[in-house]
């Protein structure tokens, strides 16, 4: 039987070996979610959506959301508890410094990690399949993901898209490190659950957690990216991580501040083994700052041109224009 063919009746045969026992579950979906009644159906439907030959779980971890969210996500445990097994928290962990993901990740039962937060959403059916099919014919991959696409809360698409690459390729460590956080859309990571047993010390000072796990995940295996658009991703979402840190000067200096020295632990942990690559990455990210400080003559300096030289035409013109535009309203104003 064509995996397609499995996969027609995938759901059917995940919902019935789930129900039977645990100990067949190839994937466990996590799902970390805090305030997210507007969004959170799209996630849930995105997963039950999944049609596989193999059975898989949803772990959702709730943190101790203000609004509806809970509630929505205790419906769909009722309607497929076989399935969605959530964790729905009184109290707020991460003011406690405690990961939704590394709580819910001790349950998971899965071979396989799939990743996708309560404001995104998976948008094909055979996601799953397709990343467990390579996944199982390549044993030496850690990581697969997939393109993405960028949308408003209100599920708009938007020109620019989380797309790394045109056609499937093969990342090295050294690329995952210079990427950035960036680099891959979260809702698009499946890995292996066995490398995610024990975290490297250097977790335990990261800001963020996809880019460190992506960095751990290629510095153990290789990453492939399938240049498929399989998810989406949303942006603008108003009180999400992104849009308290880097609606803030001082916030961003500080999150990049601590990027650095996540960096600077990985450098160590790994003997050394992509210094060239984690310089040239600490370096981007003080060249973004200096961007968004709007120190333009910097930005065009020897210490920073391949970094301003790889700028989107686009880009560069905003620049000229935030650069020059105090000029000439300054001769307009003079005539």
């Amino acid at each position: 039987m064509s995996v397609r063919k499995k996969a027609e009746t995938g759901y059917a045969m995940a919902q019935d070996a789930a129900a039977q026992t645990n100990d067949g579950i190839l994937v466990s979906i996590i799902c970390t979610a805090f305030n997210h009644e507007r969004y959170i159906s799209d996630a849930l439907d995105g997963f039950l959506m999944q049609k596989t030959d193999f059975s898989y779980e949803i772990l959702v971890h709730d943190d101790a959301s203000t609004d509806g969210t809970a509630g929505i996500i205790r419906e769909y445990e009722r309607k497929h508890p076989e399935l969605i097994k959530p964790i729905c928290q009184t109290q707020n962990q991460y003011k406690l410094g405690n990961l939704g993901s590394v709580i819910i990740r001790k349950r998971a039962l899965g071979k396989y990690i799939a990743v996708c937060e309560g404001d995104d959403f998976w948008i094909d059916p055979h996601k799953l399949q397709k990343q467990v099919d390579y996944m199982e014919r390549h044993p030496e991959c850690s990581l697969c993901v997939h393109a993405a696409y960028k949308v408003l809360p209100d599920k708009k698409k938007l020109r620019s898209r989380v797309r790394p690459n045109r056609g499937d390729k093969v990342f090295t460590a050294e690329e995952v490190i210079e990427g950035g956080g960036g680099l891959f859309a979260t809702n698009t990571m499946l890995y292996r659950s066995e490398y995610d047993e024990v975290r490297p010390d250097f977790f335990k000072i990261a800001p963020v957690g996809d880019y460190p796990m992506t960095i751990h995940l290629a510095n153990k295996g290789t990453v492939y990216y399938m240049d498929e658009f399989m998810s989406a991703y949303r942006v603008s979402v108003k009180g999400s991580w992104t849009d308290r840190i880097f609606s803030d000067e001082e916030k961003v200096i500080i999150h990049f501040g601590r990027i650095a020295a996540m960096l600077d632990a990985i450098d160590l942990t790994t003997n050394y083994k992509y210094k060239d690559a984690i310089a040239n990455a600490k370096k981007h990210n003080e060249f973004r700052i200096k961007l968004m400080q709007g120190k333009f003559r910097e930005l065009k300096s020897p210490e920073f041109r391949d970094f301003y030289e790889a700028l989107k035409r686009k880009e560069k013109f905003k620049i000229f224009v935030k650069q020059h535009l105090p000029y000439f309203i300054g001769l307009i104003r003079n005539q």
